[in-house]
């Protein structure tokens, strides 16, 4: 902290900017500095602060508007506009949009972390221990000979020995509970992929199950018909996975399925499978599996299933939806809303790190040779493919919770811990939200009319969602509510939703039978004919197994430098009725996270993975 006199021979009257002027000493190289914010005191007693928390990485002259929220109106002064648009013709040079992969949203035009502007780049800590973490998985495998072995599995139980060094009591149970049905159903509520199961209201013409067929599970005094009429049946329906690419590994092809599972509310209140289909053509060489058939038959059909939800879960439901539109939000908002916004203030906590991971992921994740082309049927061409499908399909209702769950129809679902919390979550958030959207635009007229926000909102629509009308995502906004619930997405996407599918992946993916990565035979044709021995052929081999569970354990632990959900340790607001609205937020969170807790204390799987305590405020991992 330094301390400067300023004098001036005359009044100043209000202060609107600050210059900042980094010049080059002596023969010295660049070296980048941080500046946390600018505090001006005057001598009547006037006080300016003027946040700013970024790195000067420059010679040159920066200019800082005082921290005061403030939207472009006709009695903005010129002074005040100018400086924005330059703040954000510079910014606009450093962000430009590339398309990485056709139909899907566009990202910043890097290729490497190293030419990403520095205040995108990790943190030191953060860096260091993300590279740990990667180095140390990778090594552990090594070692124990894993990643050379192109076996197939001898027995299930030498799975365990992969990650014997590193194990979560929820991931233990996962190891013992896989082949049950009631734990198979409990994922579609409370696994890292809870947003997949709809009520079914009418079976579909080719997923032909018959009363005699689930006789047996639904037992003599009830039957499907009467079951659906009471809103018991769900329906999962893998058909997007249906002509995606498949990879060859180990000089192998390997097969994916696209099926539809239909699932049962039972009067103990528990989601159990009673009727599988692998394909989404029915026929004679695609037979129904039933929980009646043998025991490895039915345990290999699950585990198609599992494997089709792996594949939506990742590409879909994590990348997709959170990690790149997590990016476009970063990139518009730098793009289009200068710091003195209140929206930026609103936001810039939830983009904290985001296009670092992701660039990280395009290069080492998803890109050529990368960790989905080692482990992962949907590599080498068939995550660009499922993108682009999940893309022409995508509605606004799937990534606004409240409007999801009801057009799913599980809002009475029993045990359904996803949505409790995260109703709660959303809520608190929305209410956040309302409170800053509406302290700082005094009307409608004054959202339509601010042309920042609209640019901003517009941008999105058309480099996120690709100028989608069919989607019903706005491009524009012509009320508070509406700017208020829009908002409300960005946040919960960028913060609890990735919490959700990014947390529980170690745990539920580390023991590898109940969500393979790949199968490396195709789906049987007829009954009676899977045994123990033709389930392992068909799971991943030794090394696939091995690189898989590295990847989910790196990715499943937030490195060093976390920034929990409500913790907004840069004040980039600095009016007192927003730090009030930011301090009822935080109560609020933390009157969810002390629920959250206590329900977990009594129960052997627990459900934490929307506790705002360890959820981080952006996609950063």
């Amino acid at each position: 902290v330094d301390e400067y006199d300023i004098s001036s021979d005359i009044d100043l009257g209000t202060i609107q900017l600050i210059r900042l002027y980094k010049e080059r000493y002596l023969c010295f190289p660049e070296d980048a500095w941080f500046c946390n914010s600018i505090k001006v005191t005057c001598p009547n007693g006037d006080f300016y602060e003027f946040p700013f928390y970024r790195w000067i990485s420059h010679f040159g002259t920066i200019e800082i508007q005082q921290g005061k929220g403030m939207i472009l109106t006709n009695g903005t002064s010129p002074i005040i506009k100018e400086q924005r648009e330059c703040e954000l013709e510079a910014k606009r040079k450093t962000h430009s949009w590339k398309t990485y992969a056709s139909g899907a949203p566009r990202c910043i035009n890097v290729d490497n972390v190293l030419q990403l502007p520095p205040n995108d780049q990790f943190t030191f800590m953060k860096t260091v221990h993300f590279g740990y973490d990667l180095l140390s998985s990778d090594i552990g495998i090594k070692l124990k000979g894993y990643m050379d072995c192109k076996e197939t599995w001898k027995d299930l139980n030498d799975i365990r020995r992969v990650f014997c060094l590193k194990r979560t009591a929820n991931s233990d149970l996962v190891a013992e509970l896989w082949k049950k049905d009631s734990f198979f159903g409990y994922q579609y509520l409370n696994g890292v992929n809870p947003v997949m199961i709809k009520k079914c209201q009418k079976i579909p013409e080719n997923f032909p199950v018959t009363q005699d067929m689930v006789s047996s599970s639904l037992g003599s005094a009830t039957n499907l018909q009467k079951e659906m009429q009471n809103g018991n049946l769900f329906l999962a329906d893998y058909k997007i996975l249906e002509g995606i690419p498949t990879n060859v590994i180990n000089g192998e092809k390997q097969y994916l399925s696209a099926p539809l599972c239909l699932l049962w509310q039972s009067s103990y209140n528990e989601i159990l499978p009673i009727a599988i289909q692998i394909n989404q053509t029915p026929g004679e060489k695609n037979p129904i599996f039933l929980p009646s058939d043998p025991e490895w038959d039915w345990t290999l059909a699950k585990t198609w299933v599992r494997n089709a939800e792996f594949q939506v879960h990742e590409v879909i439901t994590h990348l997709l939806h959170t990690h790149l539109f997590a990016e476009v939000f970063n990139m518009a908002t730098t793009r289009n809303l200068p710091m003195g916004h209140p929206i930026y203030k609103l936001l810039i906590p939830h983009l904290r790190f985001t296009l670092e991971i992701n660039t990280l992921a395009r290069k080492q994740l998803i890109g050529s040779g990368g960790l989905f082309d080692q482990a992962v049927v949907t590599g080498n061409g068939g995550v660009p493919a499922l993108m682009a499908k999940a893309m022409k399909s995508l509605a606004y209702s799937s990534l606004c919770l409240p409007d999801d769950l009801e057009d799913r129809g599980v809002q009475s679902v029993p045990n359904y811990y996803y949505r409790d919390d995260g109703i709660k979550i959303w809520n608190a958030m929305e209410r956040y939200v309302s409170d800053i959207v509406h302290y700082y635009y005094e009307s409608d007229e004054a959202v339509a009319n601010d042309p920042e926000l609209q640019v901003w909102v517009a941008e999105i629509f058309q480099e996120g969602f690709l100028s989608n009308k069919n989607s019903g995502i706005p491009s524009s906004f012509a009320t508070r509510v509406e700017a208020t619930k829009y908002l409300t997405m960005v946040i919960f996407a960028c913060s609890a939703q990735h919490t959700a599918v990014n947390n529980g992946q170690f745990d539920f993916f580390a023991w590898m039978p109940n969500s393979p990565t790949t199968m490396r035979k195709p789906p049987p044709a007829t009954k009676g004919t899977t045994t123990y021995q033709s389930f392992l052929e068909t799971l991943p081999a030794v090394n696939t197994t091995a690189t898989a569970m590295g990847t989910v354990a790196v990715l499943s632990f937030d490195p060093l430098d976390p920034r929990p959900v409500g913790c907004y340790r840069n004040s980039h607001f600095t009016e007192d009725a927003p730090k009030k609205f930011i301090q009822e937020f935080k109560e609020k969170i933390s009157e969810i996270s002390k629920h959250i807790n206590e329900r977990n204390e009594i129960m052997k799987l627990t459900y934490k993975y929307l506790d705002p305590n360890t959820m981080n405020c952006s996609v950063s991992i």
